[in-house]
């Protein structure tokens, strides 16, 4: 059964109403430009730990220097594979913004879902009504920063750095 073979418009409307916030690509776009406006507006980069690489560069290393040294190598190898591993993955801070934008749909999904919680009760028609809504509103704003905040820290595991 179609929406037009409801005959009632206030159905019709309201059933368009709710398909239309009830998590559409649309609107997901306008929620991740939302991220990108307030991550660009507090110049907030971050850094996507990379424990994997500083791993294998410290346990190659360690392996080398005990194929090289023997027993002592191996410790030789182990802390200046440490060293080099923690140097390789520190300081590689990108801005946030760049970063949401290479999210996975699925990852951005996690994302939305968090922010939405916060504007639930907010209507909005595009995504420059909602940059308009949320930055003329400080409250809102924290608690979207702060929403933001907490998937990049949690989900993606990354080092938060503000204004250089």
């Amino acid at each position: 059964m179609g929406l037009s073979s409801l005959g009632n418009t206030k159905v019709e409307s309201t059933v368009l109403h709710e398909c239309l916030n009830a998590g559409m690509a649309p609107r997901m776009d306008d929620v991740m430009r939302l991220c990108c406006e307030i991550s660009a507006h507090d110049e907030i980069k971050v850094a996507v730990k990379n424990s994997t690489k500083g791993a294998l560069v410290a346990g190659g290393t360690a392996f080398v220097g005990g194929l090289l040294g023997g027993p002592p190598g191996i410790a030789v190898g182990g802390a200046v594979g440490g060293l080099l591993g923690s140097w390789l993955t520190s300081g590689q801070f990108r801005p946030l913004p760049q970063i949401l934008m290479e999210l996975p749909p699925a990852q951005q999904q996690q994302l939305y879902d968090q922010v939405a919680a916060v504007l639930n009760n907010l209507d909005w028609m595009d995504a420059a009504q909602l940059i308009a809504l949320v930055m003329g509103n400080a409250t809102l704003q924290q608690q979207v920063t702060a929403a933001l905040l907490s998937y990049v820290t949690k989900e993606l595991r990354s080092e938060v750095r503000y204004k250089d």
